[in-house]
């Protein structure tokens, strides 16, 4: 009985689902049709020719334009560094003196003279890890200045030469193509995770590697995962001047991430990656291929992104609205995906594997905790292994939080809208854990009382995921000053219904989302 009322569920939630987006993309297209002479940044298109390409984003505009330059460049780089590698039998130390090589020959065509300003900020930091690792003011000491010089870098847009002296002012003409305070918040990120790994190599090694090994699948096949080696403590030699300069430049990941820490990268200049064999890799640069076509569709029929910068979309309907801020999200997550796993690909081409960005859809995240394990997945690590445990953890999770998503704001930029994205989302991720943790302590022993505990979990999903959208929209489009723009919009005659219909569409998906969580479970 219980199955079959699961079954009709499920359809009635499909079918719900299919009408929910046949009517989104029949709206979207009528928008997009109807407001197109009045947007900004569309392009001639190519792909579904006479309609316009949406090309508003500055940031994935530059990525599809240098596609071309950086995979020529980048395939070069993977070639060079392989054949090295297989001829002359390098391990680590004579792998990062290529990679060096490599990485200082991209970063001054990137940079230009400023290339002086990384690797003197990054010989300061090494020195700094080096004299106080070993004593107990070198938290203070690592976070100080690394936040310091984050800060002071976008306040002075990456400095000039001429206030240095009027000898060198005429470095300033070669500054680059490529703004390296930018690229520099990556570099904070990895100085930093330098500097712990070296802090905690000289300290008793917490992981427990038999344990990790009878519990993970991958470890169990012969492979080596992730985890493993970022928690394992690698020999101190390992911490030289050569390997640590080229885990901060390592071309393929230089600019965008994703973001891997000291150990792994190290183990991995040593030994490559063996978990992709060539066929997979191959595959996975298929499926790239695939989704950026995939991008080229969606920005061709829908400008969601080009509604946005217009600031067109405020003299729409609710119902309307809802829709360009579901696209952009959406939008958002397909050109982030794209980003990194386009340098992920050429990472593992050249034998390093890092933690893949985006291993969840958007569309499929129904509470916080998971959304952030699966957007920028590689920071989300990070931030556990370097601030978040060293804040204490779970025995102060309510109190880190706020930290942990601060230090995120200020690391992406100084701007007001982040800091209100960063304490929106914190304002929505206390009320979860409360409830989490008391949903925990009171588990369901009746068939009736799992079913209202599966309903309670899919209602709390649609508030949750109607205020991860509020906090992104906040964040990345419409800043803090326009939340009451954005309330007495939806807190209106029209806006209400449209308000109710997205909560009701948003308890259909997490309930959706539950039937695809069970079914990963009895596949595993």
């Amino acid at each position: 009985m219980r199955s079959e009322w699961k079954r009709k569920e499920l359809s009635f939630l499909v079918i719900y689902a299919l009408a929910f987006y046949t009517f989104i993309i029949h709206r979207s297209l009528q928008l997009s049709s109807d407001h197109e002479a009045k947007l900004y940044g569309l392009r001639s298109g190519w792909f579904l020719p006479p309609r316009p390409n949406d090309l508003s984003d500055s940031q994935w505009r530059n990525f599809r334009g240098n596609l071309p330059i950086l995979t020529v460049v980048f395939g070069i780089f993977a070639v060079l560094a392989n054949s090295l590698r297989a001829f002359f039998g390098l391990k680590a130390k004579g792998m990062s003196f290529v990679w060096l090589f490599i990485s200082l020959a991209y970063l001054s065509y990137l940079h230009g003279a400023c290339t002086i300003f990384v690797l003197s900020l990054a010989m300061v930091n090494f020195l700094l890890v080096k004299i106080f690792a070993r004593t107990r003011y070198f938290s203070f000491v690592i976070w100080g200045f690394n936040i310091f010089f984050l800060i002071c870098n976008r306040v002075y847009e990456g400095y000039s030469f001429s206030t240095i002296g009027q000898r060198w002012a005429y470095l300033d003409n070669f500054r680059g193509t490529f703004r390296w305070h930018i690229c520099f918040n990556f570099v904070v990120l990895r100085m930093i995770s330098f500097g712990y790994d070296y802090h905690w190599a000289h300290e008793d090694s917490r992981f427990d590697q038999k344990k990790h090994n009878q519990s993970c699948r991958i470890c169990k096949s012969g492979k080596t995962c992730y985890q493993f080696l970022q928690e394992r403590s690698i020999a101190v030699d390992n911490f030289s001047i050569t390997i640590y300069l080229s885990y901060l430049v390592y071309a393929p990941l230089y600019i965008a991430g994703p973001i891997i820490s000291f150990n792994a990268y190290a183990s991995q200049l040593n030994m490559p990656q063996n978990n992709f064999k060539i066929q997979d890799v191959s595959w996975y640069g298929l499926r790239w291929i695939f989704s950026f076509f995939l991008m080229e569709l969606l920005t061709h029929l829908f400008h969601y992104n080009a509604f946005a910068i217009s600031g067109l979309w405020e003299l729409l309907s609710p119902v309307d609205m809802f829709i360009i801020g579901y696209g952009v999200l959406n939008f958002m997550w397909l050109k982030f995906y794209l980003i990194w796993r386009y340098f992920r690909f050429w990472s593992l081409v050249c034998g390093i594997e890092v933690p893949e960005n985006m291993p969840r859809c958007i569309n499929n995240c129904y509470n916080l905790e998971t959304f952030w394990k699966n957007w920028h997945a590689s920071y989300n690590k990070w931030l556990v292994r370097y601030l978040y445990i060293p804040l204490g953890g779970t025995r102060r999770k309510l109190l880190n939080v706020w930290v942990v998503f601060t230090f995120v704001a200020v690391w992406h930029d100084l701007e007001w809208k982040l800091l209100s994205w960063a304490w929106l989302t914190c304002l929505f991720f206390v009320p979860e854990m409360v409830v989490k943790s008391m949903s925990n302590a009171t588990k369901a022993e009746t068939a009736v009382g799992e079913i209202l505990y599966r309903e309670f979990r899919a209602v709390a999903g649609a508030i949750t995921i109607t205020c991860l959208m509020v906090a992104n929209l906040v964040g990345f489009v419409i800043g803090p000053s326009g939340i009451n723009w954005l309330i007495s919009h939806f807190l209106t005659r029209k806006g209400l219904p449209v308000l109710g219909g997205m909560f009701i569409t948003f308890y259909v998906g997490t309930k959706l989302m539950f039937y695809i969580d069970d079914a990963k479970k009895r596949k595993d």
